[in-house]
């Protein structure tokens, strides 16, 4: 009896060593994937606070609440599952669905140009996407809702990304380096965009602190400093994230192309990127990809421009018209149960 029960937990030591050695390398794939969807992510901390600008200091985390937990929802319950099963079943799908979510990434960059330059021809257009909110919850509500959208298309980036980061193998391990990289990538993202947005609090804070001199001095010094520059780094915050959406959603439209054979465009910024860097000799990776970026975003404002009439004129009658089929087959539904 001691005899085996000895061999037993040999046996279990060696599983727990093998598992301890799955788990590591699991972590170490999901560490060397969500490197390379750094970019991404940056632009997805870059884009969220300029949903919260507008609101109540009480209602920011909430709201950055909501959408981590959207995030969450995009990536574990949606996007995970949906990239598995792409990726074995229709691996050809994948390019098209990214391309379409480039493009509505444009859509939503170049929107916020347009409303800029031409702001009554903007509102004009937002009246006929019936995106006017007439209180304080439903605009809450829309922005949630517009933010949730926009992260899906950058989650899925993200888990597209990873996928093609992970050396194939079982279907578990791969779901395993998704959901830690789907779940660390959101902590790291929201918990940086909350810090971000009640920086101003607790300048404010610091700038109250009834500390003696010198070190007094210096907090309540930075604490000025945190509530007088907040507001112009939120605001900048939001250029940047309005130039990401931009550059992210041209690069993804590029890419997608070059994969389907038309690589003159992809091939076109990068050589402008390769000549700029060897013709300034100073940081040439740096300035490879501010080149590239900015080849992206020209992509990607001249689509988002296209595709602001299309929203206008097309998608949105036929959302409306699609919409109000709902209420008559409620109405029907609601007749014939009468009837019964």
């Amino acid at each position: 009896m001691s005899v085996g029960l000895i061999a037993l937990l040999d046996d279990v030591a060696a599983l727990a060593k093998v598992a301890a050695a799955s788990l590591d390398d699991i972590a170490g794939q999901a560490a060397k994937a969500g490197a390379k969807a750094a970019g991404v992510v940056i632009d997805d901390a870059a884009v969220t606070p300029r949903y919260v600008t507008g609101f109540s200091a009480e209602r920011e985390l909430p709201i950055i609440g909501k959408i981590a937990l959207g995030s969450l929802k995009n990536k574990l319950l949606i996007l995970l599952p949906a990239a598995l099963v792409l990726s074995l079943a229709a691996p050809q799908a994948i390019t098209p669905l990214l391309m379409i979510g480039g493009l509505y990434l444009c859509y939503e960059g170049v929107e916020k140009i347009y409303e800029m330059l031409l702001p009554h021809a903007a509102h004009t257009h937002e009246t006929a996407l019936e995106t006017a909110s007439l209180s304080a919850q439903s605009l809450e509500d829309e922005k949630v809702a517009g933010a949730i959208k926009t992260d899906f298309i950058l989650s899925a980036e993200i888990m597209a990304i990873t996928l093609a980061a992970v050396p194939s193998g079982s279907v578990i391990t791969q779901a395993f380096i998704l959901a830690v990289v789907g779940l660390s990538i959101t902590a790291m993202v929201y918990g940086g965009v909350g810090l971000i947005v009640k920086a101003d609090d607790l300048g404010l804070m610091m700038a109250r602190v009834q500390t003696a001199p010198p070190m007094g001095s210096v907090v309540r010094g930075i604490g000025r400093g945190l509530v007088t520059g907040m507001p112009y780094f939120l605001k900048m915050l939001g250029i940047v994230g309005t130039a990401a959406m931009i550059w992210v959603g041209g690069g993804i439209i590029v890419h997608g192309l070059e994969a389907y054979g038309l690589g003159g465009l992809a091939h076109l910024i990068h050589d402008a990127g390769e000549v700029t860097a060897h013709a300034i000799p100073v940081l040439p990776s740096v300035l490879r990809w501010i080149v590239e970026a900015a080849g992206a975003g020209i992509v990607g404002i001249v689509l988002g421009f296209v595709a602001i009439p299309v929203a206008s004129y097309v998608i949105s009658p036929m959302w409306r018209y699609f919409k109000s089929l709902l209420p008559r087959r409620r109405r029907k539904q609601a007749l014939a149960d009468e009837k019964k």
